[in-house]
């Protein structure tokens, strides 16, 4: 598999988002336990080094999954989280954008995870909406990376990300320090973030997409859903997924993919993309 560097990590291209191992809505116990521990295993057994995760992916959830099933971590697995929301106790997304609670956010990823460090941690700035960047508030925004670099000063993360910003919001943090990622929405249907993209493979960032197959909260999902995407399956004997992300890695050579699942099957099919299609 091709790698790319990501902070002090060299990961291959195809990662894996823990997102979808909690149950419905990225909330509560998975409806399958011993499953979700299983498609945990095998992310290792693919020789996959690279998984996204939160704390408040269930909220814990997901990162006790990932301790049970992994502890202790290999080596070279890089561990990515992300800060700057919570859930409340029927599971809305709230925004944690205070520097205090950004902190409080890292180290708490830290104690569920079981781990003295993180590869990565994302800064999500909050919009309401993870797909669409919020403003730029320079002045909260500057404050938000002083505890980003305090913390990775201090050596509980290996680097900066952030998550769902703009090109402004990027170029900021960059005249302040170096940025190990970026991840955005981003897909066949939805490429708002070019521009970031295109700074990120200038610069020789990381550029992690989310929702590369589309956003799950929705019921119609317009990337499989693609007439393109449909006729390069059926042409290529691949599914549509497949399909999606094989595109999604061939827009540029910093991309690193995440998908995620709660099924092992659809795990082996989503790391069988390494093919040049023409969609």
């Amino acid at each position: 598999m091709q790698t790319f560097p990501l902070g002090s990590f060299q990961v291959g291209r195809v990662g894996f988002g823990a997102m979808q191992l909690p149950g419905p809505g990225v909330f509560g116990p998975p409806r399958d336990r011993e499953q979700a521990l299983a498609v945990l295993r095998r992310v290792i057994e693919l020789g996959i080094n690279h998984i996204d995760t939160s704390q408040f992916y269930g909220p814990n959830v997901a990162n006790e999954l990932i301790r049970e099933a992994l502890h202790p971590y290999p080596a070279d697995l890089a561990l990515v989280s992300k800060v700057g929301a919570r859930r409340d106790d029927v599971g809305a997304w709230l925004p944690a954008q205070q520097p205090d609670e950004l902190r409080a956010g890292i180290e708490e990823n830290l104690r569920t995870l079981d781990t003295d460090r993180l590869a990565v941690v994302n800064l999500r700035v909050h919009s309401g909406d993870p797909s669409v960047p919020a403003p730029l508030d320079p002045e909260l925004f500057d404050r938000q990376l002083t505890a980003m670099i305090k913390a990775r000063d201090e050596g509980l993360i290996g680097g900066v990300g952030l998550s769902a910003v703009g090109l402004d919001h990027l170029r900021f943090a960059l005249n302040r320090t170096d940025i190990a990622c970026v991840q955005n929405a981003y897909n066949l249907v939805d490429r708002s973030s070019q521009p970031v993209l295109d700074e990120c493979t200038e610069r020789g960032i990381a550029f992690v997409p989310f929702f590369p197959l589309g956003s799950g909260f929705f019921a119609e999902n317009p990337v499989l859903g693609h007439p393109d995407v449909k006729r390069e399956a059926e042409r290529l004997r691949r599914t549509p997924a497949q399909i999606a992300l094989a595109w999604t890695l061939s827009v540029a050579p910093n991309v690193l993919l995440i998908p995620g699942t709660s099924s092992v099957a659809h795990l082996e099919e989503n790391t069988a993309v390494d093919f040049v299609t023409s969609v």
